[in-house]
């Protein structure tokens, strides 16, 4: 028996406290009519607890004579209160009562059963009722569709129709809510189509439900074709169509819809809407927006508010005001683990480690929950320096003792820790640790680290054994694995894990295809490459910069060109890596005045700021053309860039091929203040030096390279042979099959010689 409170009941409805009935303990009725005109009282002045308290005594003390239409209201009570205790302990009696059969009492008995959780007792009555109507059955979809049965929701809803009845504006609502879970876009597109065929096709419900469905299947046009056919949009619509824009990433329009919702006066945005346009100004790094909505929400009363503080406090995190952050996150009343996680969040996401620790440390100190796998992801993202690591550590030792190290993305995340603090060995430790339950987010993790490092064997070695054990890869791996295959120019490695793409499914996906367009690239081969390139739909501004590179280094400059021409014709915005191909194209072609006009345009026409690889792009292009004074002068005048040894070794390769004494010496000298034991540098300089005849530097240089210990970075080539990568590097005798190579080069060198080689000794 549920235990029986005594307080006294305060109604303001003067009929019931003319009665007596101050006592609940001891209610003083005068007949039938009066039990059940006090309990629907209760009810209808939404005192829902109070009326199941009241109907508990009634029922304790045997006086329990309750009408169906009371029944009605004390049953709405259930579902208000999510008590589903009461409502299963109210449907007994009414079972036990012996009252007709009502369908209206009925439905709400399906619909208190699908609130509180217990589908399965709603179908039990559902399927019970001798009669149904249009209520019954969305009462049941409602429920199925409110605890994840989407699917059972679905058939029902073309069972409702295969029975006769037509769908209303909740039905609608609760189907297209389904369809949105499982993801189904072609389902929701013909639900959509019923809607408009239907007489509810203008209902507020139905086309809420619409946008928010549009929005999670991330199709944000078909979204705005349904909000603006709406007249008279609620605050449902515009809080759906601006969370709709925030999350989509186009937060200038979640922004621009915020302005002509308050614009119209007719609604006070709520603390939903003010976390999605907080989310829109932390991704856009806008603080200026963030400080100007921050002081409406003050206005509107929703500054110590959970989720719009949470959003706001992230806000001023990312946009690096730690100061505001704080503050706005201790001004929330009583925060819960959800903000505890979004404060931590936002701090380790905005670079402030040391403050996310501290918080980290407050909450398990004063906050009601203890910190969940999500606190501690979200902690250990701030984590990506080495300076980071003790820190790291020290979260990875609570996690142990918290019992969260067999949480599979728990220790993704630590994987990911340690790859950015510590490096390959202990990345690998982690992950030898949870290999024998590892994901395919983990083994993409341990792949990249490895990527990282320039561990390529590893990296196929891995593959292999995740192809065996796990199955599957996703675009991310296959990303991975072509290009180690580029680093080595693996072509025949490359082209299996293409029929392994095609194998999977991912050869459309444009991340594979443009790993694969850079393989080939990088193996050589630019005309598959090209064939590759033209056989792509939705070619993006990775695929062109990647071919147009591909040309350029391999000398077709006309072309590259001709290609940077086209993209530019196909609306393809240039990136910082398409002019490096550019440039490197009009420097092989001569193009020198082109070049040099590019360069200057490219920030003002395209948005991309000059980078070190620009620059080295133009001393090359300058050097090439024999402009050697222009380049070093170029090179001095920088200004936003130190200059390197790559632009100085450039610099002075030309200088050796022009015989150019005077400014290699001084390219010479700055790569050597740079790098005292760069051997280029001294090779290079010992060439100048022996065209010009001065073999009296010559000879004091290689004194001082014996000296210092300078060696000639010996030459490395290698091949690849049945999967087996043969490396060879100049007067290398360690080749296992060493004899017979040089027996080839022998007889190549005497072939050479027939043909009339006569070789320069210098």
């Amino acid at each position: 028996m549920i235990k029986i409170l005594q307080p006294t009941l305060k109604y303001s409805c003067c009929h019931a406290i003319t009665r007596g009935l101050q006592n609940i303990a001891n209610p003083i009725f005068e007949n039938k009519q009066s039990i059940n005109a006090d309990l629907k009282s209760l009810c209808k002045q939404k005192h829902f607890k109070d009326a199941l308290r009241l109907y508990d005594v009634i029922e304790k003390n045997g006086d329990c004579i309750v009408d169906a239409s009371t029944f009605t209201h004390l049953i709405s009570a259930c579902s208000f209160l999510r008590s589903r205790e009461y409502g299963r302990k109210i449907h007994n009696h009414i079972l036990e009562s012996n009252l007709l059969p009502d369908m209206i009492l009925e439905n709400h008995i399906v619909n208190m059963y699908g609130k509180c959780g217990s589908t399965n007792d709603a179908r039990k009555v559902f399927d019970n009722m001798p009669e149904r109507n249009v209520v019954t059955w969305t009462s049941l979809i409602a429920g199925y569709s409110q605890n994840g049965r989407d699917i059972e929701a679905l058939i029902l809803y073309v069972q409702m129709q295969q029975s006769g009845f037509t769908p209303d504006h909740f039905t609608f609502g609760s189907v297209i809510k389904a369809c949105s879970s499982i993801a189904d876009a072609g389902l929701g597109g013909q639900l959509h189509g019923q809607v408009i065929k239907s007489e509810f096709g203008s209902h507020l419900i139905a086309q809420n439900a619409l946008i928010a469905m549009y929005t999670k299947f991330a199709l944000i046009n078909e979204a705005c074709d349904v909000f603006s056919c709406i007249k008279k949009k609620d605050l449902i619509s515009w809080s759906s169509m601006i969370s709709g824009f925030s999350k989509l990433g186009y937060e200038f329009e979640a922004l621009n819809c915020f302005k002509k919702m308050l614009s119209q006066g007719s609604y006070i945005p709520n603390e939903f809407i003010f976390g999605s346009v907080f989310s829109a100004c932390g991704s856009l790094v806008q603080p200026e927006y963030g400080r100007q909505i921050h002081a409406i929400s003050i206005k509107y009363g929703f500054e110590g508010d959970a989720f719009a503080g949470c959003s706001l406090t992230d806000m001023y995190a990312k946009c690096g005001f730690w100061y505001s952050a704080k503050t706005s996150f201790q001004l929330i009343e009583n925060p819960d683990i959800v903000s505890w996680n979004a404060v931590i969040s936002g701090f380790a996401y905005g670079g402030d480690a040391n403050q996310a620790m501290s918080l980290f440390s407050r909450m398990r100190r004063f906050a009601m929950s203890a910190p969940d796998d999500i606190t501690v992801r979200s902690l250990l993202c701030g984590f990506t320096e080495p300076c980071t690591l003790s820190q790291g550590k020290q979260v990875h030792s609570y996690i142990i003792k918290i019992g969260l190290n067999l949480d599979i993305p728990v220790s993704n995340t630590l994987l990911t820790m340690y790859a950015n603090c510590s490096g390959y060995i202990d990345a690998y430790k982690m992950f030898d640790e949870i290999q024998s339950n590892a994901d395919l987010v983990s083994w993409n993790a341990i792949i990249t680290t490895c990527m990282h490092q320039n561990l390529v064997t590893e990296v196929f070695s891995l593959f292999k054994k995740m192809l065996l054990l796990h199955g599957r890869p996703d675009y991310i791996t296959l990303s991975n694995i072509l290009g180690a295959c580029g680093k080595v120019s693996s072509l025949g490695m490359g082209e299996q894990v293409y029929c392994c793409s095609m194998k999977n499914g991912l050869d459309n996906d444009i991340m594979v295809m443009n790993g694969l367009i850079d393989m080939y690239v990088k193996c050589g081969s630019i005309e598959r490459a090209r064939t590759l390139f033209d056989c792509t739909k939705n070619t993006d501004v990775i695929s062109w910069s990647s071919i147009i590179m591909g040309y350029a280094q391999f000398g077709y400059g006309e072309e590259a060109l001709s290609l940077f021409k086209t993209m530019k014709d196909h609306g393809i915005k240039p990136n910082a890596v398409t002019f490096v191909g550019v440039l490197t194209a009009c420097s092989h072609v001569g193009l020198v005045e082109e070049g040099m006009e590019l360069f200057e345009s490219m920030e003002q026409e395209s948005g991309v700021g000059p980078t070190r690889e620009h620059f080295s792009c133009v001393v090359d292009l300058l050097s090439r053309a024999g402009r050697i004074e222009e380049a070093e002068a170029f090179i001095g005048r920088m200004g936003i860039y130190e200059p390197d040894i790559v632009m100085w070794k450039t610099l002075l390769a030309a200088c050796r091929n022009r015989g150019n004494l005077k400014v290699g010496k001084r390219a010479a000298e700055n790569i050597l203040r740079i790098d005292p034991f760069n051997s280029t540098a001294h090779v290079l300089l010992c060439g100048i030096y022996a065209s010009a005849g001065e073999w009296s530097d010559v000879a004091a240089l290689r004194s001082s390279m014996r000296e210092k210990g300078v060696r000639k970075v010996l030459g490395r080539s290698w091949i690849e042979i049945e999967d087996r990568i043969h490396v060879f590097s100049a007067e290398d005798g360690l080749h296992f099959e060493r004899g017979k190579i040089f027996e080839v080069v022998e007889e190549l060198w005497l072939q050479i010689l027939d043909y009339g080689f006569i070789p320069i000794l210098d």
